[in-house]
């Protein structure tokens, strides 16, 4: 009798193993898409174009990969391309923090709840800037002059409900001051920005590190506040948090990996190895230390609850700025 059940038991074991392996093991069959939902050649462009670059370069995956741009109403067409292919792990996209806020905006209708997280990549923090001749000296003084006359001073931005607009209206938000009083002068990217406040046409500016720190190593812009949970290295290393400064605030434009819906948990965990292989490359080390990004690699499932927490965060920002529909 222990025989017959034990060869039973054998024979159940053999069955069950294909379909065992089905459930562990999965790897692309055809040619990888990664898109991108703006134009070539901008910070999101290039940011995908990097990370295929080391994937192909690294031997990462099994097949052929291309980087295709669905440009259009703020990376809405890209979302809508990608989940027309519902449940095929073959198409990824680059994604950034407007997958949070344009839904709450109104600017699409796919949410991060209609998608599948892969893996988060990096962090790019927002900064506060003002011009080295400028009598403001620090973050601190900086929040208190505002909170005196929240429209005492021009705050030039990148884009309404941008990083820059969100990250300082978070600190202003923080420090008590409403940020819908406050008086900001919008710009279509951190280079006009740049180039205004080195006029002295605005007072402070409010963007990512690429255009203020190469203004900042030459002694031209002063960089009061970061907001980072600790302090950078580098170029950035005497730059303060707001949190040291007063200010219980952070804000990153993060870049992260997201597929359509309907992936199963072996062709999620593949893409998760493969973008935690992606983040070890010593080229990627270098790109972030070039561009003053910050190492934040989280697999699907970490990536998935930190833009819950986001969602919620801004949701009561934009909405309290009047910009939620």
């Amino acid at each position: 009798m222990k025989g017959l059940l034990f060869i039973s038991w054998a024979l159940c074991a053999l069955a069950l193993a294909p379909s065992a392996w089905a459930q562990t093991s999965w790897r692309p069959q055809k040619n990888v898409e990664i898109i991108v939902g703006t134009s070539p050649g901008g910070g999101q462009d290039r940011s995908a174009r990097a990370v295929h670059r080391l994937i192909e370069s690294n031997h990462l995956i099994e097949v052929a990969s291309t980087v295709v741009n669905k440009p259009g109403a703020g990376s809405a067409l890209g979302y809508a391309y990608l989940n027309q292919h519902v449940g095929d792990p073959h198409y990824i996209m680059l994604s950034t923090t407007p997958l949070i806020t344009n839904p709450i905006t109104g600017l699409q209708r796919i949410t991060y709840e209609d998608l599948t997280p892969l893996a988060m990549l990096f962090d790019e923090y927002i900064v506060a800037s003002v011009a080295a001749g400028s009598p403001i000296k620090g973050g601190k003084e900086l929040l208190a002059r505002l909170k005196a006359d929240p429209g005492s001073l021009t705050i030039g931005i990148p884009g309404v409900g941008g990083g820059g607009h969100l990250g300082f209206a978070l600190a202003a938000k923080a420090a008590g001051i409403d940020p819908k009083r406050l008086k900001t002068v919008v710009f279509k990217s951190g280079g006009d920005s740049i180039t205004a406040l080195l006029g002295g046409h605005i007072d402070v500016m409010s963007s990512t590190t690429a255009a203020p720190v190469p203004q900042h190593r030459a002694g031209k812009v002063r960089i009061v506040a970061i907001g980072s949970p600790t302090r950078l290295p580098g170029d950035l290393a005497s730059v303060p948090t707001w949190r040291e400064q007063g200010a219980n605030a952070q804000f990153a434009n993060w870049r992260g990996m997201v597929g359509p819906r309907g992936l199963t948990v072996p062709q999620i965990a593949y893409w998760e190895n493969v973008f935690a292989a992606v983040v070890e490359t010593s080229e990627f080390k270098q790109d972030l230390e070039r561009n003053h990004w910050s190492a934040n690699f989280a697999k699907s499932a970490e990536m998935r609850k930190r833009l819950k927490e986001e969602h919620d965060e801004l949701k009561a920002l934009l909405t309290e700025l009047g910009m939620a529909k």
